[in-house]
């Protein structure tokens, strides 16, 4: 077990203690983190060199984005090779090395599991489409081609979700792009090959996986056609297919139950009603899943729509419950799938960046379930303000822009306007380790990507030198999660759920009451103690201004301020 969740106080009556469930991951993703040979794209042997960085903050496990030899359509997640690194990223020495360096720091890896699709590039799609008589045709989804396209369903990054494949004049189903072809996980050859991958990972000693859109894996073989209804929301229908409950306890039962492992599904398209299915104890699927209802709390498709704090707080009640009494959640604000969190939830503007980040991080560290925090989150790295379409690199954006630009359904400004506040590219500009050139993340000529005009104050390096910086912050909130135990067991409960400016909730385990409070305005905001203790102890506050001593009564937060109170 890592040296830092082993040091969580040891408290009588916690119900399933479980290392991943103590544990804060951090992830990294290698094309942005760090660059160590100057051609501008992250590696290994760069976050080799970072991690003392992660480190710092006190977390246990880092989330390795996909790290395979990939063409790149879709920026490692179309894997043509699960067994060789991606060789921007170094070398399966280097893997090694990483691996080795983690564990002297006590820290463990996970990695993703991309397997609902691989490259077009795999070997196995280039024997499958070769002939239909190929041994492994049936690797993957194919429909006769002879009446058109099989059905409506549509691809997430634009048009249709079958392409024909001119060798046999045969359609493909790839629900995201078209170098995205499906498996075919009714085939028992192919859940084999599968297994056998996550063996070859987990005997490297990898501590689990995070799977990416898992819950599309297992498809209705009759392929009806969507409704009007469920083209606005296609992922409701591709997560639920007829046998994907079967093959994660297959999958279970022939590999995880068989390590000590982390397991966290991506599971867009799950609803919280459904999420106890993939996570309770007793069903032996998975440990946990990401639901998206935080982060796309302010999204239709594309458009962004208005958001409220009692919106926002209605979800975590419900994501809660959702999970049943033996079950676990995650939490996250932001991922390399999302716009930056402080641009999204908090307010990036120059003075309320800072108390907003930290106040986003408190919510986020004292809600019941395993943080998740993403690379520069704990900087408070900011939305890269795009200005044209050709600043994009990312495939989705540029299928939007196909599907609605280009066909004139709507005019670019319009989408425009919408991306430069959702868009996944925002995550994915390179880390700020410095206010210098490049941002310190590489010393080539030409990062793969663009790097925010704001490094220069946004960085690393300035965070280290300042005792009240979000980095800081970030440390002291991870310690005192470690310090209290019911900051990761104890009960959830939403305690003023109407308020329009301040998330008041409580965590309480066994004897210990503690009181989160954060102020989500740019104003003071005044707030009525609960009665009952004689008085409430300041365990954390985001204000360096704040008094430390006890505290009765009436209390006045500060813009964006945050506290952690116990009776």
């Amino acid at each position: 077990m890592p040296q830092h969740a082993s040091t969580l106080t040891e408290t009588p009556d916690v119900p399933s203690r479980r290392w991943w469930k103590e544990a804060v991951v951090y992830q990294v993703y290698p094309r942005s983190f760090a660059d160590s040979d100057g051609d501008g794209i992250g590696d290994l042997p760069g976050l080799i060199s970072r991690l003392d960085h992660i480190t710092g903050l006190g977390v246990d496990v880092i989330w390795l984005s996909p790290h395979f030899d990939s063409p790149n359509a879709d920026n490692g997640y179309d894997i043509r090779d699960y067994r060789k690194v991606m060789h921007e990223f170094g070398t399966m020495e280097d893997f090694d090395r990483l691996l080795a360096e983690c564990s002297a720091r006590g820290l463990r890896l996970i990695i993703d599991l991309v397997v609902n699709h691989t490259s077009d590039e795999h070997a196995w799609f280039a024997e499958s489409r070769s002939s239909r008589g190929n041994p492994k045709r049936d690797y993957y989804i194919w429909r006769d081609g002879s009446d058109g396209v099989p059905n409506n369903w549509p691809s997430f990054f634009g048009g249709s979700a079958w392409t024909k494949d001119e060798p046999t004049g045969d359609y493909y189903l790839h629900l995201f792009a078209a170098k995205q072809p499906d498996l075919n996980w009714d085939n028992p050859e192919v859940r084999a090959e599968v297994y056998d991958l996550m063996r070859f990972w987990l005997d490297k000693g990898v501590a689990g996986f995070r799977m990416d859109v898992i819950p599309f894996i297992s498809k209705d073989p009759s392929f009806p056609d969507l409704t009007a209804e469920q083209l606005r929301a296609p992922q409701d229908v591709y997560a639920n297919g007829p046998r994907v409950h079967d093959y994660l306890q297959e999958m279970n039962r022939e590999v995880l139950s068989r390590y000590d492992v982390m397991t966290v599904g991506e599971a867009f398209g799950v609803s919280d009603r459904q999420a106890s299915l993939f996570v309770a104890e007793d069903r032996h699927e998975l440990n946990m899943v990401f639901h998206f209802d935080v982060v796309r709390l302010d999204r239709e498709g594309w458009r962004r729509t208005p958001w409220s704090l009692p919106d926002l707080k209605a979800v975590y009640t419900r994501l809660d419950h959702a999970v049943g009494g033996t079950g676990w959640n995650t939490v996250f604000l932001g991922n390399h799938d999302t716009p930056r969190a402080v641009s999204h939830f908090g307010d990036d503007s120059a003075p309320c960046r800072v108390p907003s980040a930290k106040a986003l991080a408190t919510m986020m560290l004292a809600q019941r379930g395993t943080p998740f925090i993403y690379q520069g989150e704990e900087l408070g790295m900011t939305n890269y303000p795009f200005q044209s379409i050709d600043q994009f690199d990312d495939v989705e954006v540029k299928g939007l822009w196909a599907d609605w630009v280009e066909t004139g359904r709507v005019e670019g400004e319009e989408l425009l306007s919408h991306l430069r506040h959702t868009s996944r590219d925002h995550a994915r500009t390179p880390m700020q380790w410095t206010g210098g050139r490049h941002a310190g993340f590489t010393t080539g000529p030409n990062p793969w990507f663009a790097i925010h005009p704001n490094h220069s104050e946004v960085n690393a390096a300035a965070a280290l030198v300042d005792e009240h910086s979000v980095y800081r912050h970030y440390q002291r909130l991870i310690a005192l999660r470690r310090a209290e135990p019911a900051l990761v067991y104890g009960d959830y409960l939403d305690l003023d759920p109407a308020h329009e400016r301040l998330f008041v909730f409580s965590r309480s385990l066994g004897g210990d009451h503690l009181l989160v409070v954060v102020n989500f305005s740019r104003d003071p905001e005044p707030f009525a103690l609960p009665a009952g203790p004689e008085a409430w102890r300041t365990l954390l506050s985001n204000d360096p201004g704040r008094d430390t001593g006890p505290l009765r009564g009436d209390v006045t937060l500060g813009p964006w301020e945050a506290l952690i109170l116990k009776a």
